[in-house]
Formats: structure tokens, C-alpha cells, sequence
């Protein structure tokens, strides 16, 4: 395998583009940055870094012991170099992409998985820093399984690790406010800073909306996308905010609040804290985004961004149905 990690490389450029934008924020928009904010997310990032480490090597077993049984063989043979499959990276690539909207996407509805996600989400800021905001317990999840497939199609897992490295750093550019829109051209098939706003917002209009990670095409694919709107002010974080910067409690305060519901629920309910989306509750007591979604538009009359159609009228036409 290729001893390369993308990420290594491009760790100087981070620390160049965050204090970049902190002189910008100085000038422009000094709200951008709050220095304990800030400490959490760096500390995370570095807290990332040494969970991967450590626990990454299971993965890297369990690619390997998968590889075994590939369909193909996309990677090079005993004979050739890795650049001699060229045509095999920007294959991997798409398709890695491809895997990251879907686990990216059951990291929002699947609370196990939240749990851990929860963290990149914490902050109230949008900026560079809030990109390096990784979780600790992602390996917990086995959210590297949504991988398999690509395995056992016959891609490397040095390969994938090589396209999900590039994946990762494509997606720091994006959590910034210091640039507002692309061209539209690269607005319509890349993810942006301004898609990715509104992946990080807590209105109801945006709740759980674009989950790409370079092709904002697997939103528009899949019925999740959400244009950013000027008329309305976005608000980052999280439904319930920490108020906190204890580090430990912002790592850990899913993970807590998911095992006391498991605790007290009945029997026939353990299980659906675990699986179900964020917020379900067996009593009502609380919401899930759709949910909050649903009272916001029964409200305001505003459109599903997934239907064309707003509440009003899908509840006219249902009621048509019923007296039919």
C-alpha cells in the first residue's frame, strides 16, 4: 500500500487559512470568532487525531480481511504501479463521495451515530476552526462499514483512505461565511460554503438538509437539498446548544443523554432510542427534526424544499380526497 496521507500534508495550510480568516474576521465580522470556541474546536481536532490513531487500525483490519473477496480488482497488480490505474481514482473518488452522503446521512437519523456527529455540529461559530471540530467516538459507530462495498467492489482500502483524505480537506474550505457564493455553475454540482451553512444551521427550513461532502449533486439526487436564502439569518449549532465549553461534555453529552433515555425507557423502547432519529421519544415529549420541520410549515405555509409543495396545500388536497 502507498504510505500517504493526504491530510498530513495539507495540516500547514489549515493553520494558514484559520489565521487568515481570524484577520478577516478582525476587520469584517469580529462575531466570527470566539476564543474559547475556538479552543474546543482545535482541542478536538487534536482529540480526533489520537482517537484515529488508536482505534483506526480495526478498520484498516477489517478493509483488508474484506479485500479478500473482492469482485474486481481496481488496484495495481504485482507488475504495476498505482498510477498505472489512473482511470480507477476519480471512479473511487465519485464513489467514496457517494458513501459519505449516505453515512453522513444516517449520522443525523440514526441517534447511535448522532451521538458521535453531534460534535462537529456543537458549535454556535461558522468558521475554519469549526471544520477541524471532529468527533472522538466516531469508531464507535462503525460508520466505516458503509465502506465495504467499495472493497468488495475491488477498490484498495489504501485507495479509499487516499480519496476519503482528499474528501476531508475539500471540506474545510466550506465552513467559512468569509465567501457567500460560488458561480453558479459550481454552485449547481459542488458543495459550497453556502450549501454547507445551511447543512450547519438549526432553522426549521434547513434542518437536516444537504449532506454532501464534494457533490452537492447527491442532495439534488436524493431529495435533501436546501438553497441558502438571503431574507433569513442562519443559526448554527445545535437544537438544544450546549452552553458550555467543558470539552469533555461536549464530546460526551449524546453519548450520556442516549444511554440515561435507553435507562428509563420501557423494555419495547430500549431499542428505538438507539436507532431511531434524534429527538423521537415513545411519550411525544419531544421532536425529531421533521417534526420541527412539520409545525414550522403547518405555521407559516412554507414548502417542503423536497415536495414543491407547501403544508397548505397538501392538507387541501388530502381533505379533497377524503370528501372524494
Amino acid at each position: 500500500m502507498p504510505d500517504f496521507s493526504p491530510t498530513e500534508y495539507a495540516v500547514p495550510l489549515f493553520v494558514v487559512a484559520v489565521l487568515a480568516e481570524m484577520v478577516w474576521a478582525r476587520l469584517r465580522a469580529p462575531e466570527a470568532y470566539e476564543p474559547q470556541d475556538t479552543l474546543v474546536s482545535l482541542a478536538f481536532g487534536l482529540g480526533s487525531t489520537v482517537a484515529g490513531a488508536l482505534l483506526g487500525g480495526f478498520a484498516v483490519a477489517a478493509f483488508l480481511a474484506a479485500y479478500e473477496y473482492r469482485l474486481f480488482d481496481f488496484g495495481p497488480d504485482g507488475n504495476s504501479a498505482w498510477w498505472a490505474v489512473w482511470w480507477a481514482w476519480p471512479v473511487c473518488f465519485v464513489l467514496d463521495d457517494l458513501k459519505y452522503y449516505w453515512v453522513h446521512r444516517a449520522g443525523h437519523r440514526i441517534r447511535w451515530m448522532w451521538a458521535a456527529h453531534v460534535n462537529h455540529h456543537s458549535s454556535q461559530h461558522y468558521n475554519l476552526s469549526t471544520a477541524l471540530r471532529q468527533t472522538w467516538t466516531g469508531m464507535f459507530t462503525f460508520g466505516f462499514l458503509f465502506a465495504v462495498p467499495l472493497v468488495l467492489l475491488g477498490f484498495h482500502p489504501a485507495m479509499i483512505a487516499i480519496c476519503g483524505g482528499f474528501n476531508l480537506i475539500y471540506q474545510f474550505w466550506i465552513h467559512t461565511e468569509a465567501i457567500k457564493r460560488m458561480p453558479r455553475w459550481f454552485e449547481a454540482v459542488m458543495n459550497t460554503p453556502s450549501h454547507h451553512r445551511v447543512h450547519h444551521a438549526t432553522n426549521p427550513r434547513y434542518l437536516d438538509r444537504n449532506y454532501a461532502g464534494v457533490f452537492i449533486i447527491w442532495d439534488r439526487m436524493f431529495g435533501t437539498f436546501e438553497a441558502e436564502r438571503d431574507d433569513e439569518a442562519i443559526r448554527y449549532g445545535i437544537i438544544k446548544q450546549l452552553g458550555s465549553f467543558n470539552l469533555l461534555w461536549a464530546v460526551f453529552h449524546e453519548w450520556i443523554g442516549m444511554i440515561a433515555d435507553i435507562w428509563r425507557a420501557p423494555w419495547r423502547h430500549k431499542l428505538s432510542y438507539l436507532l431511531r432519529e434524534p429527538g423521537w421519544s415513545h411519550d411525544g415529549s419531544r421532536e425529531t427534526s421533521d417534526m420541527i420541520r412539520a409545525r414550522w410549515q403547518a405555521r407559516t405555509g412554507a414548502q417542503d424544499a423536497t415536495s414543491g409543495m407547501s403544508v397548505a396545500d397538501r392538507n387541501r388536497i388530502a381533505a379533497g380526497h377524503e370528501a372524494a
